[in-house]
């Protein structure tokens, strides 16, 4: 391969990599409505970005078995998941409990960065047909959702003390019309 394609690749690749992330920013954006800690944001970050490194890899290795049947499949599941966090919250900002329905902690941190990395997963399937670079999609994937999921995250926060009360509906919503993205 000469150094103008693998270039080329590398800037496909890249591309790529921040449109999966920026799904990743727009739905911290709406989980950054909940009050976070700098330690917690960081740690959402690393794990959204683990599971962009995860579900592509295994998209890439099962693309050669798995029909492009799949890939729409687990982009509705992402979208289910993400209406149902999205209700969650939103339901939540009406209770007059002050902890959220829904916190990125534990379970709900698993739960939160799978339904944010399923369409990666559709995507290294297609990637995984196409014989790219595992190794520098890996890398590529997982570096530009964290970061752009601690832009999300942060941002988030910012916004959330403007809105007061009215955050975590805010944020509920976005990750609402993100799921329905999704599925339609």
């Amino acid at each position: 391969m000469d150094s103008v394609s693998i270039m080329g690749e590398m800037i496909t690749l890249a591309m790529m990599a921040i449109a999966l992330g920026m799904d990743a920013f727009s739905i911290g954006l709406g989980m950054g409505m909940i009050p976070l800690r700098l330690r917690k944001i960081g740690t959402i970050g690393l794990t959204v970005g683990m599971f962009h490194v995860i579900m592509p890899f295994g998209g890439m290795v099962l693309g050669r078995f798995l029909s492009a049947q799949l890939g729409s499949v687990a982009t509705v599941a992402g979208g289910v998941l993400l209406l149902i966090l999205g209700a969650q919250m939103f339901y939540s900002s009406f209770t007059k409990d002050e902890t959220p329905a829904f916190t990125p902690v534990g379970f709900g941190l698993i739960i939160f960065s799978l339904s944010v990395s399923l369409d990666s997963f559709s995507v290294g399937l297609s990637l995984g047909m196409s014989g790219a670079r595992t190794l520098v999609t890996l890398i590529l994937f997982g570096l530009a959702s964290t970061v752009l999921t601690w832009g999300g995250l942060l941002l988030g926060k910012k916004v959330q003390g403007l809105l007061g009360t009215y955050s975590e509906m805010f944020g509920g919503s976005i990750l609402c019309a993100f799921g329905l993205q999704l599925i339609l």
